[in-house]
């Protein structure tokens, strides 16, 4: 019975620190990249929406401000376990070292059903804009190439229509994008952390300049009017419709913890990986706030769009050529979140596996 409560001691972790299996080539520059690729995803061109429009209005970047205070809570917690237990496993190996083998069996499982199921969810949504994308081009994928057999099945015109193709009574229906993306992304995975990384980084970078593209260029088309002129007016929902917008949107700020899943691959792990987890949430926090300010400075609160409220949003003022900018964003923004989902699952199984509650098969770098 002891067994399940043992815990790692600090020594134990030092010596394992000091017998690292993996290349420290990760910076502050790179992982705080990592960071930013996990937090920014398609969330921030269209959760902005509905919760501007009925929940929070103009004040919506109230909403913004608080839930990331919360988060910083979170991420000084975890910045403070980076700096004393740098090693790969995240919140599991934080448990094993402050709760015992049990809890850390428990933790440990709950992320490996976690990125697992985030990584299906935002494969699912990567295609949807991968194929909205491909539009802008004349491209267009057939329906049961692009969803799954439940979705079609419960639309029987698009089963007509797209004549499903069939194999011994069997249709051929699956999300061909989705599977493509993560295999071409855990081939990546598999070359190195490195060139990962630097994938991550030029994601980013693409990712940033299509969010500073939309503030930029939104600003010249800001009305004031459309934020009020009183506090009523700025905040049609209250102090309570605040509160309900940032939990709403509290689902934007997920993946920060990512970066804790690197420490072994980061060249100060102690110094940086604590640095990068709050500065890449601080960040995050300032651009959700500006991309707020801009969309309820563009359209009136109750006119947002919650579909593209982003899009809607610049071809009201004729910029066509924005919303094609927004999807490259979209794509690029779910690109990044699926590579950081992935990797952080990778080192969950490669830290149980040494530790030996999973097959050590997945000890093997």
């Amino acid at each position: 019975m002891k067994k399940l409560f043992v815990k790692k001691s600090l020594s134990d972790i030092e010596e394992e620190s000091n017998r690292n299996h993996f290349k420290r080539v990760l910076g502050p520059f790179s992982l705080t990249g990592l960071g930013i690729g996990a937090v920014i995803g398609a969330g921030i061109f269209v959760l902005t929406g509905l919760a501007a429009r009925e929940y929070a209005g103009p004040s919506l970047i109230f909403s913004f401000a608080l839930s990331g205070f919360a988060c910083i809570f979170v991420a000084l917690c975890y910045a403070e376990f980076a700096s004393m237990v740098p090693l790969a496993g995240s919140a599991y190996t934080y448990a094993y070292a402050g709760l015992g083998e049990l809890f850390a069996w428990i933790i440990g499982w709950d992320l490996i059903l976690e990125y697992s199921l985030a990584s299906s969810l935002v494969a699912v949504g990567w295609s949807h804009y991968f194929v909205k994308l491909l539009g802008f081009f004349g491209l267009e994928i057939p329906l049961w190439l692009t969803n799954d057999y439940w979705t079609l099945s419960h639309h029987t015109k698009a089963l007509f229509i797209q004549n499903i193709p069939y194999i011994k009574g069997i249709p051929v229906v699956f999300n061909l994008p989705a599977a493509l993306i993560i295999g071409v992304i855990t081939y990546l995975l598999v070359i190195g952390i490195k060139e990962s990384a630097r994938l991550n980084n030029i994601i980013v970078v693409v990712k940033l300049s299509v969010i500073l593209l939309v503030i930029f260029a939104g600003w010249f088309y800001v009305k004031s009017d459309n934020w009020g002129n009183s506090w009523a007016t700025f905040s049609p929902y209250g102090i309570s419709g605040i509160g309900t917008g940032a939990a709403y949107i509290f689902f934007a700020y997920i993946g920060f913890d990512a970066v804790s899943t690197t420490s072994q691959e980061a060249r100060n792990p102690q110094k940086d990986v604590p640095i990068s987890i709050i500065a890449s949430l601080v960040i995050c926090t300032f651009l959700y706030i500006a991309v707020t300010a801009i969309l309820t400075g563009m359209v009136y609160y109750k006119e947002i769009s919650i579909d593209a409220p982003l899009a809607d949003a610049f071809s009201r003022y004729g910029l066509v050529k924005i919303p094609f900018f927004i999807s490259v964003g979209a794509v690029a923004g779910l690109t990044s979140v699926l590579l950081v989902l992935l990797m952080s699952q990778a080192r969950i199984f490669w830290a149980m596996a040494k530790d030996g509650l999973l097959s050590e098969r997945l000890f093997a770098v």
